[in-house]
Formats: structure tokens, sequence, C-alpha cells
């Protein structure tokens, strides 16, 4: 399962910014915009790792960390504040922070962080996977081991020929697959060309994934040859 990922930051903007950016990367996450909020995705469910704001309104950042280092979870916490002093930042190190970064900060280094805080943690960066083969497209997550699929964090349901179809294409984002393709390679039988199954798992497969993630298009149609991840 994708690693679970608590974002606690009072600036909208910048939450939903982290929240999509973690989801685009596989990760699970939850937004929280207070200390007192945090605690309760907490009790709920301890995640892996926190992004920690230290400006928050009500219980401040710094007694935040306090609380989730008590919580004796295990739980990662990079800490993510315009003070970019190098005194706040020992003092946090100090007090239980596995990372500090300064805002504004680069959203790749961001990720580089917080993957090398699970790797110390033993949780593993499993944002994008969970097993040892995965496959990523944008914000798609497979697994082939027990064909779950995730799209920006979210799990979705689909029949073992919608995943087959969209393992195959997944697999092969640059190439495009015609009708034909599509169904020898995974109904295992000759396509005799008048068949409308493929289409219709096709619309399938695209309704699941635009109800997970409606501004993304994942699936392009080649008019007069087949289809390809766009």
């Amino acid at each position: 399962m994708a690693n679970y990922i608590l974002i606690v930051e009072d600036d909208n903007d910048i939450n939903h910014m982290l929240s999509e950016l973690l989801g685009s990367q596989g990760y699970r996450t939850a937004s929280a915009y207070s200390g007192t909020e945090a605690l309760l995705y907490i009790e709920k469910e301890a995640p892996e790792a926190v992004i920690l704001d230290l400006m928050l309104p009500g219980m401040t950042g710094e007694e935040l960390l306090s609380r989730i280092k008590d919580t004796d979870a295990g739980i990662s916490v990079i800490v993510s504040s315009a003070k970019d002093d190098v005194r706040t930042r020992v003092e946090l190190l100090r007090a239980g922070a596995d990372d500090y970064v300064v805002k504004p900060f680069d959203t790749d280094e961001l990720l580089a962080r917080l993957e090398a805080v699970l790797r110390r943690n033993g949780q593993g960066s499993q944002g994008a996977c969970g097993s040892k083969e995965c496959l990523t497209y944008k914000d798609i997550v497979m697994e082939p081991e027990d064909f779950s699929v995730t799209v920006s964090g979210q799990e979705i349901t689909l029949t073992r020929r919608e995943y087959l179809i969209l393992e195959l294409l997944v697999r092969n984002p640059g190439k495009v697959f015609t009708k034909n393709n599509i169904y020898e390679s995974v109904w295992n039988e000759e396509y005799l060309g008048e068949d409308n199954a493929v289409n219709v798992h096709i619309s399938n497969i695209r309704q699941k994934l635009a109800k997970a993630n409606s501004e993304e298009t994942y699936i392009q149609t080649v008019w007069g040859i087949g289809f390809k991840m766009k």
C-alpha cells in the first residue's frame, strides 16, 4: 500500500499544491489546517510522515511536533517553514524533526527529502510502489502482484480485462495500440474486426480514471488507428 502522508499547513494554496504533488507521486494524503485537526487525523490513522508548517492557528508547529513524537508511532516529520535561521533548524531537529525545508522550497527537493526520511525510518519509498514491481504513469500506480490501481493516491477497482488493457498501455506509453492489438493481447483470441468490446472497456477505464482525477487525461484516441497513453 502507498505511504500515507499528512500535510499540516494552514495556507490553502500551499496545502492544495502539496496534496496534488504527493498524489501525483502515488502517495495517499490528508490535509489538516491546524494542529488540533492534525491530531484528529493521527488518532484515526497514524501516517508514515507529516509535512509540518510551524505557523499554525492555535497550537504551534513546535507544540504539534512534540505531541507527534509523544505518540511513539514512528511518524517521520519534515518541518516546512519560512524561518531559515540555523538556531531554529537545530532546535527543531533536536526536538525530533527528521528534516527541515525552508519556504519557498523546490518540489523535487521536498520529494527527495521525503523519500529519504521514509527510507531512514524503515518505511521505504512506497509513494509510487508498494512492491518490487510496479508501473507508474502520471499519477497512476499499478501493482501487478495484486492487480491494484491507485490514481492520485485513491484506489480504483478495475475488472481483470480493464486492468490488463491499462497495464498494456502503461507499459508502452509511447506506442499506439490498434483494437486488434489490444483484443488479441487481452482476450487471447483472434480479432474479427466487428467486436465492440475494446471500445466499451476503454470507455469504462476512462470513466474510472476520471472519477479519481477529473483534471487529467490519460488515454488518447488516435483516430483511425487505436489508443495510446496521452
